[in-house]
């Protein structure tokens, strides 16, 4: 339980933090959580908010093309994991040093977290998940350590690089059928609701990510908690009228 509840913190870093709040600015968030998610961003492990957000940036602007840094036209493997064992593209470095990323560094919390990075990871993601449980009801460190702190780490890793693989493959295109992203249901399942990927591509400032209802999007859900308490505003959604216009348009016929 508690190595899954540190797996739930660590999507919650990505899929809220650096994902909804800080690359696409779809909700305005207070310092308290702002805090709170830049230390779950930190025990991700999968880079700093400023550089994973500028990653992400080109990643929609020039989707599927040799500017985006996990470019699924190129194969499973690299839009998976390959990206990360070879040198960037010339042309994903040249675009993104043409972004706008000024509103990332006006962040106090975006700056604090880029300048003591490798600290916060040590600690995020590998001393605490591990020191909780031995401390608190006597684990051995071994079980805690290779349970909470690198099975966790190994499985969100593949959870959300499934997104950049799987979702830009498998799965239907009820909004735009002439892009490669996917909504897929297993992906949604394990990165609590970001497997509507075809819909996030299609109205990417959208907070939920998704349309509602009934649908599983935990993370959606974990923002309109922070709403309600307080500590979120200004959320972006996509009027139901735009979303059903572009389904009949440009979707493929199965939303």
């Amino acid at each position: 339980l508690s190595a899954y509840f540190c797996f739930l913190m660590t999507i919650l870093g990505v899929t809220a933090g650096v994902h909804r709040l800080w690359s696409h600015r779809s909700y305005k968030a207070k310092l308290p959580l702002r805090i709170f998610l830049a230390a779950a961003n930190s025990m991700a492990f999968q880079n700093d908010i400023y550089e994973w957000s500028r990653d992400h940036r080109v990643h929609h602007k020039y989707s599927e093309t040799d500017a985006d840094p996990h470019n699924a036209l190129r194969g499973f493997f690299f839009s998976h994991i390959g990206w990360l064992l070879m040198r960037k593209h010339p042309d994903v470095i040249e675009k993104g040093s043409k972004l706008d990323l000024s509103d990332l560094m006006a962040d106090p919390v975006v700056r604090f977290q880029r300048k003591y990075y490798k600290p916060s990871v040590v600690l995020m993601c590998f001393v605490f998940p591990a020191f909780v449980p031995w401390y608190m009801w006597g684990e051995s460190l071994w079980n805690a350590y290779f349970l909470a702190s690198i099975l966790r780490y190994a499985v969100s890793l593949n959870t959300i690089w499934l997104i950049n693989s799987v979702a830009h493959m498998y799965g239907n295109r009820p909004y735009d059928k002439n892009i490669n992203p996917r909504d897929n249901a297993f992906i949604t399942m394990g990165a609590i609701g970001e497997g509507f990927h075809n819909y996030h591509h299609t109205f990417p400032f959208d907070y939920a990510s998704s349309e509602l209802g009934l649908k599983f999007n935990p993370t959606t859900w974990f923002i309109d908690f922070m709403f309600w308490v307080g500590l979120v505003t200004d959320r972006k959604r996509a009027p139901k009228e735009m979303v059903q216009a572009r389904k009949e348009k440009t979707g493929d016929g199965s939303g």
